[in-house]
C-alpha cells in the first residue's frame, strides 16, 4: 500500500463509520435517548472529520491548482452539512420534519463522500508528494481528536430550526 492510500484508506475509514450511524439512527423513531445519543455521536464525528479533512487534505489540494475546483466543490458541501446537521439538532427529534431532514442529510452526506472516495481521492493522489502525505496524516489525526472534543451538537435554538 502506498503512502497516499493510507490517508485516503484513514478518510474511508471514517466514511465507513459515518455510514454505519447513519443506518443505527436509521433504526430509531422518536426522541429516544438513543436517537440523541447516535445523532450526538454522529454530528461530532463528521464535524471532527470534515474540520481535519479540511485542514490536511484540502488545504493541501489548494495548493495544486488542478484539483482546487474539485477542492472547493467538497469544502462547500462540508459546509452545507455542517448546516444541515444544525438545523437538525434544532429540530424536535419526535417531529415528521426531524424524520424528513434526516433522511435528506443521509442522503447528502452519502452523495458526498461517495463522491470523495471514488473521483477525488482518486484524482488527488496523482498530484501528492510523500512530504505532502506525510503532513496530511500528521495534521488529520492531531486536528480530528481536536476538532470532535470541540464540535458542537445543538449550537442553534429550537425556534431557529427551518420549517
Amino acid at each position: 500500500m502506498s503512502a497516499t492510500q493510507d490517508i485516503f484508506s484513514r478518510l474511508k475509514q471514517d466514511h465507513d463509520r459515518h455510514r454505519e450511524l447513519l443506518d443505527q439512527i436509521a433504526q430509531t423513531s422518536g426522541d429516544t435517548p438513543e436517537r440523541r445519543e447516535l445523532f450526538e455521536a454522529f454530528t461530532r464525528e463528521v464535524k471532527g472529520h470534515a474540520s481535519a479533512e479540511e485542514q490536511a487534505l484540502y488545504a493541501s489540494m489548494l495548493r495544486k491548482p488542478p484539483t482546487t475546483d474539485e477542492t472547493r466543490h467538497s469544502v462547500a458541501e462540508h459546509h452545507e452539512i455542517e448546516e444541515a446537521l444544525n438545523d437538525l439538532a434544532a429540530t424536535d427529534m419526535s417531529s415528521s420534519a426531524w424524520l424528513q431532514k434526516f433522511k435528506q442529510l443521509d442522503h447528502d452526506y452519502r452523495h458526498h463522500i461517495k463522491e470523495e472516495e471514488d473521483e477525488h481521492f482518486p484524482e488527488f493522489e496523482e498530484y501528492l508528494t510523500a512530504e505532502d502525505v506525510k503532513q496530511m496524516e500528521e495534521v488529520f489525526e492531531r486536528r480530528k481528536a481536536a476538532e470532535k472534543a470541540e464540535a458542537e451538537v445543538t449550537p442553534e435554538k429550537k425556534e431557529d430550526a427551518k420549517e
